[in-house]
């Protein structure tokens, strides 16, 4: 029996059990995504957005998934204790895949801003989240249909018009379990007309089981909305993460996307922006940092479907050992779409003959007035340069560690917020050192 049979099964006995505690908006998504993930199923080596990424392989754990939402046992306020300094935060916690409410969310946020579980928000304000659920992910693929029939509980943000929440919301996701486990959670963000907000998600695990966690996130930015959006992968060496990010963006909205993997075992991070308003702007980077047997494979799609829209996307990997990464990026530029200005950039190092990088830049044009270019490099550390700062007294394992840090930064100062960009800087040059310490007070982040 093939493991999609194993979850198709899974489902079809534990379908009320599922259903039972949550959300009638949850369920009638769940009834239509199970039927498409039935005749989908896994996407297979031949599937060209997965050809150099094994998906059918990390489903063949045995995982554990707590369908009858049996209460953690861990309290992120006793694991996590660790925040970025001179940065003010709200602290939001999933723990495996549910919302976890604690004591430090007690900070009063604006009136008109809505924060909290998915389900519970969902039950209690359905009318409110109805026309937006699942209404990007529906088209999704079949990884997008396997989290709406499984998924029970998540996060909701929703800001309403005209408000700007200054303070940084940061969401941390915590994988913790005894045995090898699964987490389906889901991320619902809808900012109103001229809404702004920073959100800062940190994705960790605790221990060194085998887990798997599926995320889909759905974005819907109105006229003139802003969004700072920055999200940092600290997981194990025997995680697997499957992530979706659907955008949808209006007149006018600005979105600002920054994806950092720093630790990490198998990583599939799938961003897709919809530009649908004139005057839209988008800009998304990525910096992977691998070695070891790591994997890490980024696929983007940035759809311009009107006119007078900016888009700017820079993806950087740097890979040692025997790691590997992908990236596939495809600039879209519909007939309609006149007056676009889009940028592609991605650039790699290998430091070994037995990393590997497989890349895939597209850019995909149905308009003749348009300004748009695209790229991608594969090279090695520069000998000339690392002579030449020999040359001056600087030891070659220093040497390599300095250019590799140039050359990271250039994606963390695309980052908006200071405070976020200082503590990266930081985390960057620890992970290139191998200071892997844990954090006083922390059993989570390996700083």
């Amino acid at each position: 029996m093939n493991n999609v049979q194993e979850y198709i099964d899974i489902y079809d006995r534990n379908k009320e059990l599922i259903k039972e505690p949550c959300a009638q908006l949850l369920n009638v998504a769940r009834e239509k995504a199970y039927i498409k993930f039935k005749a989908l199923g896994f996407p297979a080596k031949n599937d060209e957005l997965y050809r150099n990424s094994d998906i059918v392989k990390q489903f063949d754990v045995d995982y554990g998934m707590n369908l009858g939402r049996i209460q953690t046992v861990v309290n992120p306020n006793d694991v996590f204790t660790c925040d970025v300094p001179n940065l003010n935060t709200r602290q939001e916690f999933i723990v495996n895949d549910s919302y976890y409410k604690t004591d430090k969310q007690n900070k009063t946020l604006p009136e008109g801003v809505v924060v909290g579980s998915l389900n519970e928000i969902a039950q209690s304000n359905s009318e409110l989240l109805a026309p937006y659920y699942n209404s990007l992910a529906e088209s999704g693929d079949s990884i997008a249909q396997f989290n709406t029939t499984f998924v029970q509980d998540g996060l909701v943000l929703y800001i309403h018009k005209g408000i700007e929440v200054k303070e940084t919301i940061q969401l941390v996701t915590i994988l913790n379990a005894n045995i090898d486990i699964m987490s389906n959670r889901r991320i619902l963000i809808i900012l109103e007309e001229n809404a702004s907000a920073n959100l800062l998600l940190c994705d960790h695990s605790s221990n060194e089981h085998k887990s798997l966690s599926t995320q889909i996130t759905e974005i819907f930015l109105a006229k003139g909305a802003k969004l700072n959006l920055c999200e940092v992968e600290e997981t194990s060496y025997s995680n697997t993460r499957l992530a979706q990010l659907f955008v949808n963006q209006q007149e006018c909205s600005v979105f600002n996307h920054n994806n950092i993997t720093l630790t990490n075992g198998f990583t599939r991070n799938g961003v897709y922006v919809m530009l649908e308003g004139k005057a839209a702007e988008t800009d998304i980077s990525g910096l992977v940092i691998n070695d070891r047997k790591q994997h890490t494979d980024n696929h983007t799609l940035v759809d311009h479907k009107v006119g007078h829209c900016t888009s700017n996307e820079l993806y950087k990997y740097i890979l040692d050992e025997e790691s590997t990464g992908v990236f596939s990026g495809k600039m879209l530029i519909r007939p309609d779409a006149q007056q676009t200005n889009s940028q592609q950039t991605n650039r790699n190092l290998c430091l070994t003959k037995c990393a590997r990088m497989y890349a895939q830049p597209q850019l995909e044009i149905y308009a003749d007035d348009v300004k748009c270019s695209h790229g991608s490099t594969v090279g090695q550390l520069d000998e000339n340069a690392l002579f030449y700062m020999q040359q001056r007294g600087i030891p070659i394992d220093e040497a390599r560690h300095l250019l590799m840090y140039g050359f990271a930064g250039e994606v963390i100062e695309r980052i908006p917020i200071e405070a976020i960009r200082d503590r990266l800087h930081m985390l960057v040059e620890k992970r290139f050192r191998g200071e892997l310490n844990r954090c006083k007070g922390c059993s989570l982040c390996k700083q």
